[in-house]
């Protein structure tokens, strides 16, 4: 049994799909003994290390890359010349290199063109998508695999038949966070701390231009300083060039560098002992259709997972995995209410324990392979 699987990315990458595919392809390789390719383009990449080791991958599926005119530095236009011709190579690799009983794929416009050429092809969507090509693949798709509810109640509005959608919620690999070292040791190998009490957020400052609640964050923060003198924000993940902005905020906010930490875009596994040396972490996503709907950040699980107490913004997207028992749900876009939500879970020891443990116990439901099992099964094979 062969499973394509066509991603239209650089990789490795910095950015949070390249983790999620890795891990997939990993998965789906586990699952029954199916042989799995990953087909990607050839193209510049800054990150020159070996993808299986840069993402802490099983080197149980093959990468192979093939052509593309690498025209992403160019603009829209540039960009959509480099997906046009990654999906017409795809094409002809996936015509003339040998069966494949699975075609998988998270981009439309690959899956486009082969629809007129094959019926056993899946698309896993991550995002509300209406356009011309989505259209055409949401129809002659064998199935679509879909990370939120709300994202399959979209589809279903647009004529798609419930029962060809399945949802997956994205996952996490807990073998990751299996550490001896404690939260003090942790800090230590980072610098941070030992007599703070850390409030952690792990995540870009902006996603395609919009914000994602950083600015809300800092602005609570200042508060939670006024009856917690030892709190320390701790920000990982930001991109390169928007650590300047970010400390402009800071700034602006009255808050000095000895109250904070801004940690640049870094491996993985570091990243996760970063939240493990965290007393609270954060997701206060905005109120936007988006992020309301059809989100599965990687986080979410990822946080669950680290056994370390949850604090977010209130969104349905995040109530089909969260819950009052295993976070603290706070309003939308709240200032006051996210630092009397951090103010209460740095002084309530007993109860940010009780939920970071059930997060912990909820989130063995969400592995990779138990999703990749989970959609084995709805494919089929």
């Amino acid at each position: 049994m062969k499973l394509i699987y066509l991603a239209n990315i650089r990789l490795p990458t910095e950015k949070a799909h390249g983790i999620q595919i890795m891990k997939m392809c990993e998965a789906f390789a586990n699952t029954q003994d199916m042989e799995v390719e990953l087909v990607i383009p050839q193209r510049l990449n800054p990150i020159k290390e070996n993808p299986f080791v840069y993402y802490g991958v099983r080197e149980n599926f093959t990468i192979t890359k093939i052509p593309t005119l690498d025209l992403v530095s160019y603009g829209k236009i540039g960009f959509f010349l480099q997906v046009l011709s990654f999906s017409f190579f795809a094409l002809f690799y996936t015509l003339f290199s040998g069966k494949a009983h699975v075609i998988y794929s998270r981009d439309e416009l690959p899956l486009y063109i082969l629809s007129f050429f094959k019926k056993n092809i899946f698309w896993e969507t991550h995002a509300k998508k209406d356009n011309f090509f989505a259209v055409r693949v949401l129809h002659s798709a064998r199935g679509i695999i879909s990370v939120t509810q709300g994202l399959k109640d979209f589809y279903v509005t647009k004529g798609v038949n419930k029962e060809k959608i399945l949802v997956a919620s994205d996952g996490v690999d807990i073998r990751q966070f299996d550490t001896k070292k404690n939260n003090t040791e942790s800090r230590e190998g980072f610098g941070l701390p030992k007599d703070k009490k850390i409030i952690g957020y792990v995540g870009k400052y902006k996603t395609m231009g919009e914000p994602k609640g950083v600015d809300d964050l800092i602005t609570s923060f200042t508060q939670v300083l006024v009856s917690a003198l030892d709190a320390f924000l701790l920000l990982v993940g930001i991109n390169e060039n928007e650590v300047t902005e970010v400390k402009k905020v800071f700034q602006r906010a009255g808050v000095g560098e000895e109250h904070y930490k801004i940690v640049a875009h870094l491996p993985q596994q570091e990243a996760f002992m970063y939240m493990k040396a965290s007393d609270v972490l954060v997701m206060n996503y905005p109120n936007t259709p988006h992020y309301a709907h059809y989100m599965s950040p990687l986080k979410l699980f990822e946080y669950m997972a680290s056994g370390v107490p949850i604090i977010t913004t209130d969104l349905p997207s995040v109530r089909e995995i969260l819950n009052e028992s295993n976070a603290l749900i706070v309003k939308n876009e709240n200032v006051d209410g996210l630092s009397k939500g951090l103010c209460f879970l740095l002084e309530n020891a007993e109860f940010s324990a009780k939920i970071a443990e059930q997060a912990h116990r909820d989130v063995q439901n969400y592995t990779w392979k138990k999703r990749a099992a989970a959609i084995s099964l709805f494919m089929g094979i």
